[in-house]
């Protein structure tokens, strides 16, 4: 029997993953803020996720003007460099410390640690979302080019999901409000969280009423 491999930029990488020791396709570094998610890199190739961690960070802040104030990441990304990195420019970084653990942790430091997981697991559902309802995990382009821009489509439609969901949100907000100052608004609908966040990620300009280009 023979075998024609019609991808062959396909190449397996060891992931360790219980289960799943090998994966095969590219490989992304993701970020996640206020739910919008942004590709920083796709490849075909393997390659070390802390190495691209500053270059990650500076493009949030060439984007939204500032560092933000605490990074949420994954165990690989805590390295001595990336923790030095971030304090000297002010930035709070989750995990615990490293060396060997503390044999008292305060119920604090438990809460916060808590937290910092829970938030991180915003960008585990991203992908999970752009594979059970987007086919992230069903690219079936044969081209590196094309696998490549079918990945990078399937989390713009993501974005547009949520962009979509947050339009309808703060149209309801504005029929509520004109229809009349009566109605109560309904617990599902925040319209100076909507609106706030159009304006953080740059879709409205607040100081000309206007909408403006997608950042």
């Amino acid at each position: 029997k023979t075998c024609k491999l019609t991808q062959r930029h396909i190449r397996p990488i060891v992931r360790g993953k219980a289960g799943k020791p090998i994966e095969f396709g590219a490989k992304l570094s993701v970020s996640c803020v206020d739910n919008y998610v942004f590709l920083d890199k796709i490849s075909l190739e393997n390659f070390n996720e802390s190495c691209h961690f500053k270059e990650q960070v500076e493009k949030y802040k060439e984007t939204f003007g500032y560092y933000p104030e605490s990074v949420h990441v994954d165990k690989i990304y805590r390295t001595r460099e990336n923790r030095n990195w971030c304090k000297e420019r002010g930035i709070r970084i989750s995990g615990p410390k490293l060396g060997r653990p503390p044999k008292n942790v305060s119920e604090e430091e438990k809460k916060q640690a808590h937290s910092d997981e829970c938030f991180r697991n915003a960008i585990e559902g991203k992908f999970g979302q752009a594979k059970r309802r987007f086919s992230l995990n069903l690219v079936m382009t044969k081209l590196p080019e094309t696998s490549i821009t079918s990945i990078a489509i399937t989390f713009l439609v993501v974005n547009l999901s949520k962009l979509l969901r947050q339009f309808l949100s703060l149209f309801l907000s504005l029929f509520t409000n004109n229809r009349t100052g009566e109605l109560i608004k309904p617990p599902f609908i925040n319209f100076d969280y909507t609106l706030n966040n159009f304006y953080v990620l740059k879709l409205i300009d607040l100081s000309e009423n206007s909408w403006s280009k997608v950042a």
